[in-house]
This record gives C-alpha cells, structure tokens and sequence, in this order.
C-alpha cells in the first residue's frame, strides 16, 4: 500500500503544529521548510480544516494551529480524511471493476485484513506520539530549521 502526497504533506503538517503548538504557522512557511509545494499544501489544509484537525486564524498575525490537542487526533482518522479511497486492487472498486476473476477470486478477502489491519495499528498511534520523545523531537526541529534557511 502506498499512501498519497497528500496525506502525507497532512502528517507533515500536524507534526510540525504538535511540535510547535505555541506558534501559529503560515502555509508560506511551513512550505519553505518541508520544501514542498505551497499550491499542494493549501488543498492540505483545506481537507484538515473540513476534517476539523486544524484551524486558520485569519489576518495579521494570523496562521495554523491544532483544531485539537494532538492527544485527540488518531493517525488513522488523518489517514481516511486524506486519502481518496482505499482501492488496494481493480476488485475493491465495485464501479470500475473489469477483472473476469473477480465473482471467484479469493485475494480479496485477505487484502481487505490486511487494509483493516494497516488501519487498525494507525487507530492506535495519535499525533502525540510522533512527538512525544525529546529526543527525536529536537532532532525534528533542527532538521527543519536547517531547510527554513
């Protein structure tokens, strides 16, 4: 299974918000520092805003934070927020399914365990504990300043 760019700008982004939740971050700047592109970031946080998992305080001095603590947002509800749809194999999609196996086939059922398994383990794991440790978390920061520069 491969997980979008845009799921995975969002977890970028949420980190860096719980990394940094005293400070109100622009898309401008969040971009620079992941060098990521700004136009792909904005369709990010429109999902995560509609999501409820961030806010945008407008104006000057305005920005993004959590729209929640970081304790309350479960990876796998980022991860079904941000991603189109779970299509493993052609069969998964009803509409758009052409495999003449499909009525027999038994790959099905342990590709499905295995998404509800993937999903399952990131049910567990909140943004909390991305940056949890001191020590992976000051590692983090220094990386990022490096790339602001």
């Amino acid at each position: 299974m491969r997980l979008t760019l845009h799921t995975d700008y969002a977890l970028r982004l949420l980190m860096l918000l719980a990394m940094e939740p005293e400070v109100l971050h622009t898309i401008e700047e969040i971009a620079r520092r992941y060098r990521i592109s700004r136009n792909h970031l904005m369709k990010v946080t429109q999902t995560l805003a509609q999501g409820g998992f961030i806010e945008g305080l407008r104006g000057r001095g305005g920005g993004l934070r959590l729209g929640r603590p970081a304790e309350a947002i479960r990876l796998g509800a980022v991860v079904r927020a941000t991603e189109d749809g779970f299509n493993l194999v052609e069969c998964f999609d009803r509409e758009r399914n052409t495999c003449v196996l499909a009525p027999a086939c038994e790959l099905r059922g342990p590709l499905d365990e295995a998404l509800r398994a993937f999903l399952d383990v990131l049910d567990r794991h909140t943004l909390a504990d991305l940056v949890r440790h001191p020590g992976t978390l000051r590692s983090m920061r220094r990386l990022l300043e490096d790339t602001a520069a």
